[in-house]
């Protein structure tokens, strides 16, 4: 699933993002590193990124826990619609950190390969449909309403909510890491 990048900074063979990473010892960030550690089992590039301001590092997570964790999504149906978006936003960064929580959460490889395809025969009804209106959210920004009419006669209002907020946050986050351009672990 390999593609063309746009050319990086390089320095002794290796990437580097176009922002230094912030200093994870620093006393004043320290409870919000702690946090991340805890939440995250680890200090994932993204957030030594995010951390260069400490309030948006903070927002960050308490957003995405609240996706990843908080949530009453089936986890399988929230990595989908995360590899999906990665896919669409070529976030390869995304996709590595995202495809052993798919698998885990019961994604299997023939479903993977059609999320990099766009094929989505190997997923249920109501799958595809959230992956339909995952593409379009994606690519058009807006829902055609046939597209919405299958989501919502897929899923209740709450389960729509925190599809759309998925998609909305991985979004953020896909354009976020390809912006600077954030080194993959």
């Amino acid at each position: 699933w390999r593609h063309e990048r746009p050319v990086r900074l390089t320095t002794r063979g290796g990437t580097m993002a176009r922002v230094a990473y912030a200093d994870s010892n620093n006393p004043e960030t320290r409870p919000l590193v702690e946090r991340i550690q805890r939440e995250r089992s680890g200090l994932p590039n993204l957030y030594k990124m995010l951390l260069n301001s400490p309030p948006v590092a903070e927002g960050w997570l308490n957003y995405l826990t609240a996706i990843r964790q908080k949530s009453s999504l089936p986890p399988r149906l929230r990595e989908l619609l995360i590899l999906r978006v990665a896919v669409l936003n070529e976030a390869d960064y995304e996709f590595e950190q995202h495809l052993p929580i798919a698998l885990q959460a019961g994604c299997d490889e023939r479903q993977v390969e059609g999320v990099k395809a766009g094929d989505f025969t190997a997923l249920d009804g109501a799958e595809r449909a959230a992956m339909a209106y995952c593409d379009e959210m994606t690519r058009a920004i807006r829902v055609r309403d046939a597209t919405f009419a299958a989501v919502r006669q897929a899923y209740d209002d709450k389960a729509i909510v925190e599809i759309t907020a998925t998609i909305a946050a991985y979004n953020m986050v896909s354009r976020f890491l390809e912006a600077i351009q954030v080194d993959h672990e």
